[in-house]
């Protein structure tokens, strides 16, 4: 089976507003909805569990049957930090299915991921044993060498852009959890940054520029203008 594991713990403070952003309302929908339709959506998806802000679990109960996202199997809560939440996530994974199956690990607000996206990260890691989602870096990117100033760029063709959904057999991403714990791994950042901080090999499969994770006024901005085009693309 392959699993959507959604991240929705966090408080969204950059965000300035009185409501956590993944449940922020955009064009009469809220944004964990338009990302809980793109994994309902996908054929290859069996379940979706939910990591949730304590106190919003009945609102998200209310909005997974008022959008009939049948899929949505549990909701856990989050923890202290990104790392915790998404170990919850997980270890309620490996306590509900089977060790080899795929766990999809995704910000619920990254609402614009598409099918082709989710295809290839369930592929590349039934081939690899992971994929995490990147772009490639299209910009100049300078490693500081004080606060205000750098005498260094960065190859781009040496950097990967990261994205999710990340992807892991259940087992896989569970056990590098317990060894974090262990080794006193426990504020990164990703599941991707995780592994690499384990010294293990991870794999890439495709982004795309508009799979874009809403943090800021000026990203909600840019998500009604994707929404915008869609919509004009699909009356055509």
């Amino acid at each position: 089976m392959n699993i959507a594991l959604i991240i929705a713990g966090g408080s969204g403070q950059r965000m300035q507003q009185e409501i956590p952003k993944q449940f922020l309302n955009v064009n009469d929908k809220p944004v964990i909805i338009y990302t809980l339709e793109a994994f309902q959506s996908h054929p290859d998806i069996d379940k979706i569990g939910v990591v949730c802000l304590d106190g919003w679990y009945d609102i998200l109960r209310a909005y997974a049957r008022q959008y009939r996202i049948d899929k949505l199997d549990w909701i856990v809560s989050g923890g202290e930090n990104g790392q915790a939440s998404i170990r919850n996530g997980v270890f309620e994974a490996e306590r509900r299915y089977a060790a080899s199956d795929i766990v999809l690990v995704h910000d619920a607000i990254r609402p614009m991921v598409s099918q082709e996206i989710i295809s290839d990260c369930i592929v590349q890691c039934k081939r690899h044993g992971s994929a995490i989602v990147v772009t490639p870096c299209n910009t100049v990117v300078l490693r500081r060498t004080t606060s205000e100033s750098s005498k260094e760029v960065v190859l781009r063709d040496q950097l990967a852009v990261t994205q999710t959904p990340q992807a892991f057999p259940i087992k896989r991403l569970a056990d590098a959890h317990r060894k974090a714990l262990e080794l006193g791994i426990t504020n990164s950042i990703a599941s991707c940054t995780l592994m690499v901080e384990l010294g293990e090999e991870i794999f890439f499969s495709i982004g795309a520029e508009t799979n874009i994770k809403l943090t800021t006024q000026d990203d909600l901005k840019i998500f009604k203008a994707l929404l915008t085009l869609k919509d004009a693309n699909t009356r055509l």
